[in-house]
């Protein structure tokens, strides 16, 4: 997997939403909403932007399609490298984070 050197926030907070098990474009955006508590809130455009560069990357895989009311939802699971991908973004964040910290606290 071609991996960027860090995820932009609708591609983590999509793969972070699929840790779960598999999910439909709007159990995603629900997730994502409920992740965040309210902050994010992806369109459409967005959340499709995400999961084609998802999928191109091998992070996330279509899977399964069914219908519901004559609409057709396609479910999208997150695959192992795009659990890596994921985990690396929390520790780069994490790291992030704690740099922050440090120079707020003075040190």
């Amino acid at each position: 997997m071609a991996r960027r050197s860090s995820l932009g926030e609708p591609a983590f907070l999509v793969l972070a939403a699929l840790a779960n098990g598999e999910r439909h474009g709007y159990g995603i955006v629900a997730d994502v909403r409920e992740l965040s508590e309210g902050r994010v809130s992806l369109g459409t455009g967005t959340l499709y932007g995400a999961l084609d560069r998802l999928q191109e990357d091998g992070a996330v895989v279509a899977g399964r399609e069914e219908v519901v009311d004559g609409r057709t939802r396609r479910y999208y699971r997150i695959t192992a490298s795009g659990r890596d991908v994921l985990a690396a973004e929390v520790e780069r964040q994490e790291a992030t984070i704690a740099s922050i910290r440090r120079r707020l606290a003075g040190a």
